[in-house]
């Protein structure tokens, strides 16, 4: 059980550090967005259509890095169960 305990603790700490980093990235991106339209209104269209998709880009890294999660969580257990038993 140590083992897939340690698993379970791995995929915290890797949701915990990728929502971390998105959550930054996505902050500094939208400030940037901000203070680019504050300077110049023009070009607000341009702006706010690359900072959508650099922000859909972003999320994107942050349902990688839950989809490995869940793997990990979810794939571990009977994987490590079925070993167990084989070794007896």
């Amino acid at each position: 059980m140590e083992f897939y305990t340690m698993c379970v603790i791995a995929a915290a700490f890797g949701m915990a550090i990728g929502s971390f980093g998105t959550g930054l990235g996505q902050g500094i991106a939208i400030s940037k967005a901000v203070e680019g339209v504050a300077r110049n209104p023009g070009a607000s269209g341009k702006i706010m259509t690359i900072m959508l998709i650099g922000l859909a880009m972003i999320e994107s890294l942050a349902i990688y890095v839950l989809v490995v999660a869940l793997l990990i969580f979810f794939g571990v257990g009977p994987i490590f169960e079925a070993v167990a038993k084989l070794a007896g």
